[in-house]
């Protein structure tokens, strides 16, 4: 099946809202004992080099259209466009792969393991948007995110998530991101790549328990927009924190705000802020309590959810497969069990003795140790910081699309009058010329 047809399927799906994987055989099969079954391919073939630089320069390309397009055009039309071609181009026609989310353990990998350099391709692909985040905010969520993309194209009926359950919710990224650090600097497991919910789609084959969670993800965003963007996705995280240092930004009016309200209504993702004014007498005393009170628990929640992740070693290091493989072998040598498995027949052919192999598992169980009690450490500091934003008001005096939860998709802009009131002067001027 050509990349082209793999298109053309997929925006059949998209009309049918209906999801069909179909399987590909890259290679024959080598020849086995009957009952074998052959594995599917899951990762696309090796690119050439000069494609990889390609591909980063298309990456480029696009954030640069994307900037342009969201902060200065200002066209709704125009970012949608360019989100299908980036659905197209990055999700089919590459496969999904590399992409800037999977590349987070390209990294990790690179800063834990001495052995290991990181691809010119994954590290441009990890750069680059946060970088653009930076100085212009989250262009590439808006447009140039394949997985974004696929969610915002089925995205009929939105329903309002309360912003309360949505800042819960997205504890789950954090966890994630933590989580998919901890393995890919440990336990050499790509988390994010094997469980990404999109990947069977753009490549029409896969694991069906991953395209079933894909399924189920799309299904959802029919009424709520992007759920993996906004609960899961952790490359999101590093991408909410580099937008709020951001120096240009996406601006709901050209001008004044008329409070006109729609604005509000128009953003699925809940990122409009509404205007704030001075807290009653009673009311600000409280938060000052309430702040001082969250700043008090946040070493508790730090320590407490640090001694969680490590009481969780044991669950943790059995990802690795030397702490697998050594569980075994001593289950084998005591009588435990019986027969041996592939990993156990392996591991007898090398000619190391079993004790080796036990000391290499506890040390992986020390780091796994020390790596649970920082990952739980990480998310306490990040339910702490959630309480503490409690308590914290910034004041606004218009509408105003939140620096973080902004996705600059640009739906406002078609329905801000101010705005609509810039595009009729401006067809005015070139009607006039």
């Amino acid at each position: 099946m050509t990349r082209w047809a793999r298109i053309t399927a997929f925006i059949i799906v998209l009309q049918t809202l209906s999801l069909d994987a179909l399987g590909e055989l890259r290679f024959p099969p080598p020849e086995f004992e009957s009952g074998y079954r052959f594995p599917q391919t899951t990762s696309p073939a090796a690119r050439s080099a000069v494609y990889e630089y390609v591909d980063a320069a298309v990456l480029l390309a696009t954030l640069l259209l994307a900037t342009y397009l969201i902060l200065k055009r200002r066209s709704r039309r125009a970012v949608y466009a360019l989100m299908i071609f980036a659905l197209l181009y990055f999700g089919f026609w590459r496969d999904g792969c590399i992409c800037p989310i999977g590349a987070i353990q390209n990294v990790t990998l690179t800063v834990f393991d001495s052995g290991y350099a990181i691809p010119i391709s994954a590290g441009i692909f990890f750069v680059l948007p946060l970088v653009f985040t930076l100085f212009v905010g989250r262009t590439f969520c808006g447009a140039v995110c394949p997985l974004g993309a696929i969610q915002d194209a089925v995205l009929l009926h939105p329903v309002a998530v309360p912003r309360w359950l949505e800042s819960g919710l997205r504890l789950g990224a954090y966890t994630y991101l933590g989580t998919a650090v901890l393995f890919a600097a440990i336990g050499n497991s790509f988390l994010i790549c094997r469980y990404d919910p999109f990947i069977g789609f753009f490549r029409l084959t896969g694991n069906w328990n991953v395209l079933i969670i894909g399924t189920a993800l799309l299904l959802i965003g029919l009424f709520i927009g992007r759920p993996y963007c906004r609960f899961l996705c952790p490359y999101g995280v590093l991408l909410r924190q580099m937008s709020r240092l951001s120096k240009w930004r996406v601006t709901i009016t050209p001008n004044e705000c008329i409070k006109c309200r729609l604005c509000e209504g128009a953003c699925p993702f809940g990122a409009i802020r509404e205007p704030t004014g001075d807290w009653p007498q009673g009311e600000y005393k409280i938060a000052k309590r309430r702040l001082a009170l969250f700043l008090l628990l946040l070493p508790i929640l730090v320590v407490s959810g640090g001694w969680g992740g490590y009481t969780l070693k044991e669950r943790l290091a059995r990802v690795h497969p030397k702490v697998r493989t050594a569980e075994r072998v001593y289950l084998e040598e005591t009588g435990k069990v019986e027969g041996t498995t592939n990993a156990s027949k392996a591991f007898r052919a090398t000619g190391r003795t079993s004790e080796e192999l036990y000391q290499e598992a506890t040390a992986i169980r020390g780091r796994f140790a020390l790596g649970g009690a920082l990952l739980g450490g990480f998310i306490g500091l990040v339910v702490a910081g959630k309480l503490v934003a409690l308590s914290v008001q910034r004041r606004r005096s218009d509408y105003e699309a939140d620096r973080a939860g902004c996705f600059a998709c640009g739906r406002c802009y078609q329905y801000c009058p101010k705005e609509r009131e810039r595009w009729n002067k401006s067809k005015e001027v070139v009607a006039g010329r």
